[in-house]
């Protein structure tokens, strides 16, 4: 490997690519709910169904891509996940039926979105140790990129061409930069003849002093109050990202003002990223989680006691806070309790327990809205959930060899 530019910067910049196309789609799904209720008359609970789907396989799968990545190295993984995940995408534009939503968008974008985090941040967490928060924070800022920007082109090409072009389009342009960027991937520095950046180490934050197998791990009390933890904001995180279209618009709004949310949440997640991720290198495991539940918190009671829907956009900056910690500060985490010898693995079952909670979430949410015709007992709901969650984030710990 050449010198100059310490080769982890450059997989941090193509994680942040990779971070922005497939998350730039998960939000445009949500532009597209609106789209799929009004042409093929399906329920919120049918379509919110297939999007549960996604995450079920990406949390399960992800189990698979995060051992994968520890054995056999993260470019082949990312390439594999990125033509299923391009290529379902974009064959959404051909579907009629409801079966073939939950094929190309549940069943073949779940399993490809299921390398974009484990995969990714496992590798970064291998490149870094000083700067571990805040290059994850980076990587994840790529996410809030996408989250803002995709949508905001998917919302006029719907006006303009149609959701099965803006499908096409979109899925392609996706296909090809996963390609790409999955080239960029080297396992981890020693592969390279490197060693991972450390010098400047805070003290506050000290590796653990054994490298945990997943066995080893599954026997402390952290690893399941992560797992619990994640499941809780990821319950909240996904139900807000398919359903908040959909209340803007019963709530007053345009279509395209009510896409406008979601890009906002985008934009100001970079914000949440970067920002716990500089913190995390700091305050650590337990009160970075601690920080992000309050601020979920704040912006779900928020959106309880207010009424007027433009006041959705200051939800969406307190809610897109949170929103972008959230996902920066899970690689760290599990590298900080359980050491990175076997981190893919970790986190891959970390994040499948969290999208337990994004596959029963949105689900719940749309049934309880076509029950009631109001989401006003789902919101409450997931108020519940993010005390839960805020209580076993405080009960984090050093963990023991």
């Amino acid at each position: 490997m050449n010198k100059g530019i310490f080769y982890g910067y450059k997989i941090v910049a193509a994680s942040s690519v990779v971070q922005m196309m497939t998350l730039g789609c998960v939000y445009t799904y949500g532009a597209l709910f609106s789209e799929f209720e009004s042409e093929f008359g399906w329920s919120r609970a049918l379509i919110s169904g297939a999007a549960s789907l996604f995450f079920l396989l990406y949390g399960a799968f992800g189990i698979v891509a995060g051992t994968a990545t520890d054995r056999f190295g993260p470019r082949i993984v990312l390439t594999g996940c990125g033509i299923l995940f391009g290529t379902g995408f974009l064959l959404m534009n051909q579907m009629t039926s409801i079966w073939e939503l939950y094929l190309f968008y549940g069943l073949m974008c779940g399993l490809g979105m299921a390398a974009h985090d484990v995969t990714v941040l496992s590798t970064v967490a291998r490149w870094f140790v000083t700067k571990r928060g805040l290059m994850s924070g980076i990587v994840k800022s790529g996410a809030g990129i996408g989250q803002t920007i995709v949508p905001l082109v998917a919302a006029p090409l719907i006006l303009i061409a149609g959701w099965r072009e803006t499908c096409l389009l979109i899925g392609i342009a996706t296909l090809i930069v996963l390609i790409v960027a999955a080239q960029i991937f080297r396992r981890d520095p020693k592969g390279v003849g490197l060693r991972p950046l450390m010098e400047g180490k805070d003290e506050k934050i000290q590796e653990v002093a054994v490298n945990f197998s997943l066995r080893e791990a599954a026997s402390k009390k952290q690893f399941w109050l992560l797992s619990f933890a994640k499941f809780s904001d990821m319950f909240c995180l996904f139900t807000v990202i398919i359903h908040i279209v959909p209340h803007g618009i019963d709530q007053g709004l345009v279509s395209t003002t009510a896409v406008m949310i979601l890009s906002a949440i985008g934009g100001f997640s970079i914000l949440g990223r970067v920002l716990f991720g500089s913190m995390y290198d700091y305050l650590g495991a337990r009160l970075s989680l601690i920080f992000c539940f309050a601020t979920l918190l704040l912006s779900l009671i928020f959106l309880q006691t207010s009424f007027d829907p433009e006041l959705l956009f200051l939800f969406a900056l307190i809610y897109g806070v949170a929103h972008g910690g959230f996902f920066t500060v899970a690689s760290p985490s599990a590298a900080e309790f359980f050491g990175t010898q076997a981190h893919g693995m970790i986190l891959g079952f970390i994040l499948f327990f969290g999208t337990l909670g994004g596959t029963i979430g949105p689900l719940i949410a749309g049934i309880i809205f076509d029950h009631t015709n109001s989401y006003e007992n789902a919101f409450l709901l997931l108020t519940g959930i993010a005390i839960f969650g805020l209580f076993f984030a405080n009960q984090l710990r050093p963990t023991l060899p």
